[in-house]
């Protein structure tokens, strides 16, 4: 699995990048809201997600792993396909959809196009309680800390439960932002 590509974009478009890594371009698709920032890179570092179909094999690109974590709640949405959640992705930025799923604002959701009434209110049914909320800021729970994200992604390969494993990791990393993710893990077996 590609966590991963970083390289230099070859060829971009505002729906997809081809980024050079090592000689080898890889068509990658991404959201509108990242294409300015991608287009404006000299390297660029987009976090994957790969779709594997029987009649293809399409990479969906995001320069963040919050994007990306977001894309992946969406497309477990049923009705909600991987382009439809780029669609998603592209027209409201990460803040705006994590405050549209966690305030139920169905009619924000509505207003991308391709979405309709049952699809906004799944998502918002299937994802609320996979939003968390902390008083005002609202939150997937994923940190710009690395070790925060790496420890989390061994925890629930693990076995472990995300929303458990957010609270957890959030306690830990509140205590100390310089845990390492080795120790987070450690600390976290004892506490789950």
């Amino acid at each position: 699995m590609i966590d991963y590509i970083q390289g230099i974009p070859a060829e971009i478009t505002p729906t997809y990048a081809v980024i050079d890594c090592n000689g080898i371009g890889y068509e990658i698709n991404i959201t509108l809201i990242d294409y300015p920032r991608v287009s404006g890179s000299d390297k660029v570092r987009l976090y994957i997600h790969e779709s594997i179909r029987e009649d293809a094999h399409v990479l969906f690109g995001f320069l963040e792993r919050r994007s990306r974590e977001l894309f992946r709640l969406l497309i477990g949405v049923s009705g909600v396909g991987p382009n439809t959640a780029r669609l998603i992705l592209s027209a409201l930025t990460v803040p705006q959809l994590e405050a549209a799923i966690a305030g139920g604002e169905e009619m924000l959701l509505k207003s991308v196009k391709g979405i309709g009434g049952k699809t906004a209110q799944r998502i918002i049914v299937d994802l609320k309680d996979k939003i968390e909320v902390d008083g005002e800021a609202i939150t997937t729970g994923v940190s710009a800390n690395e070790s925060f994200d790496d420890a989390l992604a061994a925890l629930v390969m693990l076995g472990f439960a995300a929303p458990q494993c957010k609270k957890v990791l959030n306690k830990l990393f509140a205590a100390d932002p310089t845990l390492s993710t080795e120790s987070a893990i450690k600390q976290s077996l004892t506490m789950l």
